[in-house]
């Protein structure tokens, strides 16, 4: 019976701790800030992570909450319009394919007041949530770098949020 209660205990405690906050346990609010579109907002987003600066040597989050509704079919387009603009080298086509079909599984549409999160895993790759549930996961570093870069990369089209999920812009 001790066993019994040990197992269901585990799994609670697992299951309590499945949200992309249980990937970066010891990280500390390092930044956030709202993006906005002809003076409208779209979202409040949130920069997570152990070490400031931030860096791809250690595990970070991106915790956004939107305040409008936005279909997944928007953000893929979006997202990879930005990947295709931000790289420093033509990406292979069959690579944008994959990484739409990954893109397509991760995000889900949203309304207002929903959560996206994605926890960069560095030489690893990926994880993605809706809320509190894991939504897709991909071993993938170069996906993983190309997607975060739409918000951390310098040429990103909305440098005052990236100094702000940095933390160098009050």
């Amino acid at each position: 019976m001790r066993a019994l209660a040990a197992i269901v205990l585990m799994v609670w405690v697992t299951a309590a701790c499945a949200d992309w906050r249980g990937d970066v346990q010891s990280a500390k609010l390092v930044g956030e800030g709202d993006f906005k579109v002809f003076g409208f907002k779209l979202y409040r987003a949130q920069m997570w992570s152990e070490r400031v600066p931030v860096d791809y040597d250690e595990r970070f989050a991106l915790h956004i909450t939107y305040a409008r509704g936005i279909k997944r079919e928007r953000f893929v387009d979006a997202g990879m319009s930005e990947i295709k603009r931000l790289a420093s080298a033509p990406i292979p086509a069959d690579t944008l394919a994959r990484w739409r079909a990954d893109m397509m599984q991760a995000l889900v549409d949203v309304g207002p007041g929903d959560q996206l999160s994605a926890v960069y895993l560095p030489d690893k790759g990926v994880r993605f949530y809706a809320g509190d549930r894991m939504t897709g996961e991909f071993d993938d570093p170069a996906f993983a770098r190309a997607f975060f870069g739409i918000w951390l990369d310098p040429s990103t089209r909305a440098p005052t949020l990236r100094k702000q999920l940095l933390g160098t812009t009050p």
